[in-house]
C-alpha cells in the first residue's frame, strides 16, 4: 500500500522518538534495580549502559531496548589511577566511562540526554556531579538513588 506520508520519509528526517538519548550507570549492587529501570524505558530508546562488575563472569544477560548498547565494565581486567600500579578500585571503571562517553557524546552539550545512575553512594555522586556540575546537564534530567 502506497502512503504519500512515509514517501519523504529519508535518513535525515526527524523522528520524535530519536531526540532523547539515555545513559544508564549501574554497578553490580544495583543489578535488579538495572533491569527494573531498562524495563521501563520506551521500546524506541536509544543510548548507553555502562555497568561495572568484579569479573567478567559477574556479567548477566540484561534486556535492553534494541538501540541501546550494553558495555560491562570488569575492575579484575582495569588498573587503577594512571601510572600509580594499583588495580582498579570501585566506581572507577564506570565512572571513566562515563567522562570518556560525555565528552565524545555531549561535546555539543546534553542536549535532550537523560540519566539513570545506579549503584553505591560514591559512585551515584560521583557521576551525578559530573553530569550534573561539569557536563551541564538539568539535575532534573539525571535520575540517581537518595539516602536519607
Amino acid at each position: 500500500m502506497y502512503r504519500p506520508d512515509h514517501a519523504s520519509h529519508t535518513a535525515t528526517t526527524a523522528h520524535h522518538d530519536d531526540r532523547v538519548q539515555f545513559l544508564v550507570v549501574a554497578d553490580e549492587s544495583s543489578l535488579p534495580q538495572l533491569e527494573a529501570e531498562l524495563a521501563l524505558l520506551p521500546l524506541c530508546a536509544r543510548g548507553r549502559v555502562f555497568v561495572e562488575v568484579e569479573r567478567p563472569e559477574d556479567a548477566v544477560q540484561l534486556s535492553t531496548p534494541m538501540r541501546m548498547t550494553v558495555t560491562w565494565l570488569a575492575r579484575s581486567r582495569r588498573s587503577g589511577r594512571p601510572g600509580t600500579g594499583e588495580s582498579c578500585s570501585r566506581g572507577e571503571a564506570v565512572t571513566r566511562a562515563v567522562r570518556a562517553w560525555t565528552a565524545e557524546m555531549l561535546c555539543d552539550g546534553p542536549g535532550e540526554t537523560r540519566a539513570i545512575v545506579l549503584g553505591g553512594f560514591e559512585l551515584a555522586t560521583e557521576v551525578q556531579e559530573h553530569l550534573v556540575g561539569e557536563v551541564g546537564m538539568a539535575p532534573a534530567a539525571v535520575t540517581a538513588p537518595s539516602w536519607r
